[in-house]
């Protein structure tokens, strides 16, 4: 069994205070499809990167609570690689518990970007937590053989799924 340390994941100071997703205090930014506004705030002394934020609300026609938690909560790397086009491999490195699991995701861009992998622990609650893990340390060899060539990269990724009071469903996703 995979013991999750400190160590293991890669820092991220702010990700607990972003845990909530709270941001009217941030930025607002562009609204695509109507439905989707976007708002970001600046890298702060604690954070490795600027965080950016998207907003979607769902009447039920259109996606309803279980609907996106089916796509979030339940092997969401995988169900991410339908809808991103730049995600060519997902791999499932290890499952930690009911409800943390390892993955490595191989991305590609247009050159001349290389190729990224992305080696994540996704933890599901009442929320899916991605995070960064390092898996160079000698009792990590054998998952580290599994995880596809790239330029190691990592993003950490907070995304709730909230039943609104007039019956929508509403989609946060904030990343740094």
């Amino acid at each position: 069994m995979v013991k999750l340390t400190r160590a293991r994941i890669l820092p991220s100071p702010t990700l607990f205070k972003a845990r909530h997703i709270r941001t009217p205090t941030w930025k607002q930014g562009k609204t695509y499809h109507i439905n989707v506004k976007t708002c970001h705030r600046p890298k702060g002394p604690a954070d490795g990167a600027p965080w950016h934020c998207r907003i979607s609300e769902h009447p039920p026609t259109e996606a309803t609570f279980d609907q996106l938690w089916d796509k979030l909560g339940e092997d969401k790397a995988l169900n991410e690689k339908e809808f991103i086009p730049e995600i060519k491999e997902v791999v499932k490195l290890k499952e930690v518990s009911p409800t943390a699991s390892i993955w490595a995701l191989y991305y590609t861009h247009t050159p001349p970007v290389s190729p990224r992998v992305f080696t994540i622990i996704q933890i599901r609650h009442l929320d899916t937590v991605s995070l960064p893990i390092d898996l160079s340390g000698p009792k990590d060899k054998k998952l580290a053989a599994l995880e596809p060539e790239g330029v190691r990269s990592r993003y950490v990724s907070v995304e709730t799924i909230t039943e609104l009071d007039n019956g929508n469903t509403e989609w946060r996703m904030a990343t740094s």
